[in-house]
C-alpha cells in the first residue's frame, strides 16, 4: 500500500534515528575495544546493556578512561534509544489516525456522491476505467472485495471494500443517484449477479459489463446490461487492425491515449438554449472560430451521421462528436451550453 506524504516524515525521522543508533553502537564497540582491549563480543555486549539501561553490572572493571568514555556512551546512546522509541510511536500513531480519519472522510465523500460512476472490480479492466474517469475528471467509486487490490489503488480514489452483488453494498454506493455502473470483475457469473442487482435498484442506470466468454454476453444482456465489452474480442480485433490499418490505430492512440499530445475526441451535447441550436454546421463556424472538427452528429432516435456537411443543422439536444485540442473542446462545451445573448 503506498504511504501518504504525511506518513513519510515520521518514518524518515525514524530511519535517521535508527541509523544514528547503529552508528553509535559501532563507535561504542570500537571505543571499548581500543580503550579497554576487551574481546569484540564483550565490547558489543557492554554497549547493548548500556543503551537498553537493563542495569547489569560491568562485565569487566573499567579504567578511568573507560569510565569517561562510558559516560558519553550513556548520554548519547540512551538518549538516541528514547528518541527512536518516540519516533516509532509517532509513526504508528499517525498511521493509525490517518486510517481512521481517512476512512471517515471517504465515507462522507461517498455520502455526497451524485451523477457518479460505480466500478465493480479493481482488476486490470476496472483500474483502466478508473484511470480514464480520473483523467476526465468524472466522479467515480470503486467497489472491490480484495484488500490487496484496494490497498494498491492510488490515493484520492473513492473506494469501498465489499461485495457488489449485494443490494446493501450498491445502496451504500448510492446507486440510486449514480449515472452509470461498470461490472468489471474477473468472473462472468459475478458480473451477471451485479447487473441483475443494479438494474433492479436503478432501472435508468447505464450499465456496461465485462464478458470473458461469448455465451455470457446474452446472459448479461438479459440481466439488463446496456453494453457488453469483451477484452479478448477487443484484443483480437486490435491485433488484426494493427496488421491491416496500422496508421489508423496510431492516429486513434494519439488522439485518445497519448498524454503528451494535446488532442482529444469528445462528445458535446447542445443545450436548447445554446447559440448553436438550430444553426447549420457551416454557419456555426465551429472549425474557424474554435479550431474544432465535427466528426459526427448523434441525434436521439436516429443513426449517427458521420462527416456532416456544412448545410446540416445542429438541433437542440444533439451530441456533437468533435476532435481538437483540449482547450478548444472546453470552449465548444461552453458554447454548446451557453444561452443566446450571453
Amino acid at each position: 500500500m503506498p504511504l501518504k506524504p504525511s506518513l513519510l516524515r515520521p518514518l524518515r525521522n525514524l530511519k535517521i534515528v535508527l541509523t544514528l543508533l547503529a552508528g553509535l553502537a559501532v563507535a561504542g564497540t570500537v571505543g571499548f575495544r581500543v580503550i579497554e582491549g576487551w574481546p569484540w563480543l564483550d565490547c558489543f555486549y557492554m554497549v547493548v546493556t548500556t543503551f537498553t539501561t537493563v542495569g547489569y553490572m560491568e562485565i569487566h572493571p573499567l579504567s578511568h578512561a573507560g569510565r569517561i568514555f562510558n559516560l558519553f556512551v550513556i548520554m548519547f546512546g540512551v538518549g538516541t534509544v528514547f528518541l527512536a522509541i518516540g519516533s516509532l510511536t509517532q509513526a504508528l500513531l499517525e498511521f493509525e489516525l490517518s486510517k481512521v480519519f481517512g476512512q471517515r472522510r471517504m465515507e462522507r465523500d461517498i455520502d455526497k456522491l451524485a451523477g457518479h460512476y460505480i466500478i465493480c472490480g479493481a482488476g486490470r479492466v476496472g483500474r483502466s476505467v478508473a484511470r480514464e474517469l480520473a483523467r476526465k475528471p468524472a466522479p467515480f467509486l470503486v467497489i472491490e472485495t480484495s484488500e490487496a487490490r484496494t490497498d494498491a489503488l492510488p490515493e484520492g480514489w473513492l473506494l469501498m471494500r465489499g461485495d457488489a452483488t449485494l443490494e446493501k453494498t450498491l445502496r451504500a454506493a448510492r446507486i440510486e443517484h449514480a449515472e452509470g455502473l461498470v461490472a468489471a470483475t474477473t468472473t462472468d457469473a459475478t458480473n451477471i449477479y451485479i447487473v441483475l442487482t443494479a438494474r433492479g435498484l436503478n432501472p435508468k442506470l447505464r450499465i456496461i459489463a465485462r464478458a470473458s466468454e461469448e455465451d455470457a454476453e446474452k446472459h448479461l444482456r438479459t440481466a439488463g446490461a446496456d453494453s457488453i465489452i469483451s477484452p479478448y474480442s477487443f484484443a483480437g480485433h486490435r491485433i488484426a487492425q494493427q496488421f491491416l490499418r496500422p496508421n489508423v490505430l496510431d492516429f486513434l492512440d494519439l488522439a485518445t491515449l497519448d498524454p503528451d499530445v494535446d488532442l482529444e475526441i469528445e462528445e458535446v451535447q447542445v443545450s436548447p438554449r445554446s447559440t448553436l441550436a438550430g444553426v447549420s454546421i457551416g454557419d456555426s463556424r465551429i472549425h474557424q472560430q474554435l479550431g474544432v472538427i465535427v466528426l459526427a452528429i448523434k441525434r436521439e432516435g436516429q443513426t449517427m451521421k458521420f462527416n456532416p456537411a456544412a448545410a446540416d443543422r445542429i438541433e437542440p439536444n444533439d451530441f456533437l462528436i468533435a476532435i481538437g485540442e483540449s482547450k478548444s473542446l472546453r470552449r465548444l462545451e461552453q458554447t454548446a451550453a451557453a444561452a443566446a445573448g450571453r
